[in-house]
């Protein structure tokens, strides 16, 4: 028998998730900022790839169906390690936390592939900005951190940003909006198990369970709205496996040449990126209300960071698309 805080997984470079790890490398490191910042705008783009190429499906495949598929795809990636993972014990405490982790992941992603599929890319990042927000907001809650005055009103700027991307009573809201917040919220929740959990098994497991326990979690409601896929359809959502891990992958690069006071900011590049996509490839207009708010959700969220960068906190907000699945 393994325990499993003495057997570190040798996992792909793609899994070695950022939890527990960006905060070591983000303090300790001073880096190559430059290397950080370009590894930082691969990573944006192939985020933004995989919202474009949830988009492409057009509705065609069930979000419930699409997310699924795009997670089985995934599991390909722990087939070189599956006997390490398969030594390893938990204890019941931590197998109910990776249960209850995967249900809760399990809800975002089927809120966040809905929300793709039906509002414009640049929303959906925008609103993705949210994430860390959240984590902030649901950290005082559940685990009992405190919230410097500072900190409190850069949250109250985000979720005005947020408003200023919603403009309820300006516009109808479509439900992709209410999923979106959803997913970020979800995907808040999922961080925070995930913050209890790296403390206690390595950092590589959170990640492989992560994937094993959503795919498991998608699969009831996958099959219950199933649509038999075209090979076209397959392709895509490969490809959409493919751009989120190289994303995950490219982002752990990013965090060990610099620090994530550098490699923040750079995120906001998303935004712009999705705006370009939206309007080129599916003729989204440029709503510069988006830009607006996603900027000011963006500016809270580096200046949380570097608040906690300045501070030495042990316990780091999490970056935008940390929280991704």
């Amino acid at each position: 028998m393994v325990n499993s805080r003495d057997a570190p997984l040798a996992l792909p470079a793609a899994f070695r998730s950022s939890v527990g790890m960006v905060a070591a490398s983000s303090s300790q490191n001073i880096g190559n900022p430059v290397k950080g910042i370009f590894w930082m705008i691969v990573t944006g783009m192939c985020f933004v790839a995989v919202t474009a190429l949830v988009k492409t499906l057009g509705g065609r495949i069930p979000a419930a169906e699409s997310a699924f598929l795009r997670y089985v795809i995934g599991l390909v990636f722990l087939i070189p390690v599956w006997r390490e993972l398969m030594a390893i014990r938990l204890t019941p405490r931590q197998k109910k936390l990776f249960g209850l982790r995967g249900i809760v992941h399990t809800l975002g992603v089927i809120l966040w592939f809905y929300a793709m599929a039906r509002i414009p890319i640049a929303e959906v990042t925008a609103m993705n900005y949210l994430n860390p927000v959240y984590v902030s907001i649901l950290a005082v809650f559940l685990l009992g951190e405190k919230m410097a005055l500072r900190r409190v009103l850069a949250v109250i700027a985000a979720l005005a940003g947020s408003l200023i991307i919603l403009r309820p009573g300006f516009r109808e809201l479509d439900l992709g909006h209410l999923a979106m917040l959803g997913t970020a919220l979800f995907f808040a929740g999922s961080y925070l198990i995930a913050k209890i959990m790296s403390g206690e098994v390595p950092a590589s497991l959170v990640v492989a369970v992560l994937s094993i326990t959503v795919t498991i979690g998608l699969a009831p409601f996958a099959f219950a709205v199933w649509v038999t896929p075209s090979l076209a359809d397959l392709a895509i959502l490969a490809a959409v496996a493919c751009f989120a891990t190289a994303g995950h992958y490219t982002m752990t690069l990013a965090f060990a040449a610099a620090p994530v006071t550098v490699t923040q900011p750079v995120t906001f590049l998303q935004l712009v990126w999705s705006v370009l996509v939206g309007a080129l490839f599916f003729a989204e207009p440029v709503d510069p209300w988006v830009i607006l708010g996603g900027g000011i959700i963006m500016a809270a969220v580096v200046f949380i960071t570097w608040r906690e960068a300045v501070l030495r906190k042990s316990h780091r907000t999490p970056l935008v698309n940390e929280t991704k699945g």
